[in-house]
């Protein structure tokens, strides 16, 4: 397989793909380029081998030309970061988009409009009515296939190599994360820096684990994290459960948790997962307290409780001091550790303390040589929030790519450029 550190971009025009899904404020100013600042470094390389690159990316969730989801509003930051006057092309399927294209020279990028204005991007029908029949369905799904395609097969006629560094869009098969890869020779399709770097991460944890390995798991739901926790179950040394899921598990353990949130349908699974804990020798770690509230607020009157004696309409929002000294014993024993989710509504600055509790074990356990991996939007925002992303041995980009990863699943599209 190519690798971009053994590819000369000279002469060559390269699609990258990226995600530059970025949050912008109500006046459309990017509020965090992490995203951005994560790609500058494969586009760069691209342009300093003396070739080019035409920037294709989503932004948002637009379900057809929308003005609000233009990438035209992160041009100026994308120009500014990679040190040139990147073009900018107002459709990336129109004239413009290939006559800009065409006309590229060496050390010359440009940026398509958003990819996801096009249906065909998704590879799912727009527009089809609620009471549609199954035929009507599946004649729609059919011709939007096709449509993806065509799609794909435009975008890669733009250039000679497909670098794909987008990461978070991984585990999607979309037109040009995964279908355009097929318009391409193994000799001219390869990872971004950032995408390998984040292969690379996953799998150190993985494949080439140092032990004791100590997972972190946090979320609201047990539902939305079933499989990524079975997956673990078969590899970790240590699965600490917090955040709302915490609940969810000392209810079905018999305890008293107030107002918290819990899935009450999901009780006998969380029983089942204890189970599969003891089975695998894993020390499933669960929380012994916990910061109670009398309301979903930062300003909320608050206790410290234990977690299976909340008091009637009290809700948990963080874990309390002994869970935090506990959490971070198992932490510090640790030589591989992957967090994902934090402890409580850290939103709400009183109830960040858990969270930062965790995160400067994690840091303490990085300098004493644990590798540390840190993802999921919501574990990333702690980090950073907290100051101590650079104290990490890596930092995902990836929110549902991540974890689809560590569940063990084939990411479209990495299997589009390695075949597995």
């Amino acid at each position: 397989m190519q690798t971009i550190d053994n590819f000369n971009f000279s002469g060559q025009k390269a699609f990258v793909r990226v995600d530059f899904n970025v949050p912008l404020d109500e006046k459309f100013n990017i509020t965090d380029d992490t995203r951005i600042r994560a790609a500058i470094p494969t586009l760069k390389k691209i342009l300093a081998n003396g070739g080019s690159a035409i920037i294709g990316s989503h932004l948002g969730r637009p379900k057809g030309v929308d003005a609000k989801y233009s990438l035209q509003y992160i041009l100026a930051r994308v120009s500014e970061l990679l040190g040139v006057n990147v073009d900018f092309a107002n459709d990336c399927l129109g004239k413009e988009a290939i006559e800009k294209s065409a006309a590229l020279q060496p050390g010359q990028a440009l940026l398509l409009e958003n990819l996801r204005y096009y249906a065909a991007e998704e590879g799912k029908p727009r527009g089809l009515k609620d009471d549609a029949s199954e035929d009507e369905i599946a004649a729609a799904k059919k011709a939007e296939k096709a449509n993806q395609k065509e799609m794909a097969k435009q975008l890669a006629s733009y250039a000679t190599v497909y670098v794909n560094d987008a990461f978070g869009t991984a585990h999607r098969a979309h037109a040009s994360t995964a279908v355009i890869a097929d318009y391409f020779d193994t000799d001219h399709k390869l990872f971004g820096y950032l995408m390998q770097n984040e292969i690379d991460a996953v799998e150190k944890v993985l494949k080439d684990t140092a032990r004791p390995f100590t997972a972190i798991m946090g979320g609201s739901k047990v539902s939305s994290k079933i499989e990524i926790i079975e997956n673990l179950l078969s590899k970790v040394d240590n699965l600490i459960i917090a955040g709302g899921m915490t609940y969810t598990f000392t209810k079905a353990l018999g305890g008293k948790i107030g107002h918290s949130i819990c899935e009450d349908d999901k009780l006998d699974l969380a029983l089942s997962l204890i189970q599969k804990a003891k089975e695998n020798n894993v020390n499933l770690v669960l929380a012994v307290d916990a910061k109670a509230a009398d309301s979903f607020s930062n300003d909320a009157k608050t206790q410290f409780v234990p977690v299976d004696a909340i008091p009637d309409n009290w809700e948990g929002l963080d874990i309390g001091p002994e869970t935090e000294t506990l959490f971070a014993k198992v932490i510090l024993a640790s030589k591989t550790v992957l967090w994902n989710g934090p402890t409580g509504v850290f939103e709400f600055e009183n109830f960040t303390g858990g969270s930062r509790a965790v995160g400067l074990a994690i840091v303490e356990a990085t300098e004493n040589g644990a590798f540390s991996l840190v993802g999921g939007g919501d574990s990333v925002a702690c980090v950073n929030k907290f100051g101590i992303a650079d104290k990490m041995s890596y930092v995902s980009t990836g929110g549902g790519a991540l974890l689809e990863f560590i569940e063990g699943k084939v990411l479209p599209g990495i299997k589009a450029i390695r075949g597995y």
